[in-house]
């Protein structure tokens, strides 16, 4: 039986942490809006890793010229992949914006689309919604 990992366990350093939280605000701000629940979520989750305000801050200050950060570890990188579905998943909707960004990170982490859709579909309740079909990146 594998071992659960939390965040905090995997994410052991402080730059661990920041490049993490720097790949969670870049999926949160792709649709050029931060709704209610993706704020909450981003303190959650800051809060969770001990992030303080001045810390974050350079990160929304730079949003602009920031990409990804691809962590060395396998389980870092799975269980960054599920945190970042979560946060597309928190405003109730799929922005195509912020699937082509959990997308590109899957990609990166050698990832396919299939395992990419597999994730998004457990993580909004297990049931896939027949109404809402993530949008394909071209």
């Amino acid at each position: 039986m594998q071992p659960q990992h939390s965040l905090e366990d995997v994410l052991n350093t402080q730059q661990k942490k920041l490049a993490f939280f720097q790949n969670l605000v870049l999926i949160a701000a792709a649709d050029s809006q931060l709704s209610q629940e993706e704020g909450e979520f981003l303190v959650q989750i800051g809060d969770k890793l001990g992030l303080k305000p001045e810390e974050v801050m350079p990160i929304a200050d730079n949003l602009g010229v920031l990409s990804f950060i691809v962590p060395a570890e396998g389980i870092q990188r799975t269980l960054e992949l599920q945190t970042l579905v979560q946060m597309m998943l928190q405003d109730g909707q799929i922005d195509a914006r912020e699937y082509g960004l959990c997308m590109e990170y899957a990609n990166r982490i050698g990832y396919s689309k299939a395992i990419l859709d597999d994730m998004v579909s457990q993580l909004a309740g297990g049931q896939p919604d027949p109404n809402r079909n993530p949008p394909t990146v071209s």
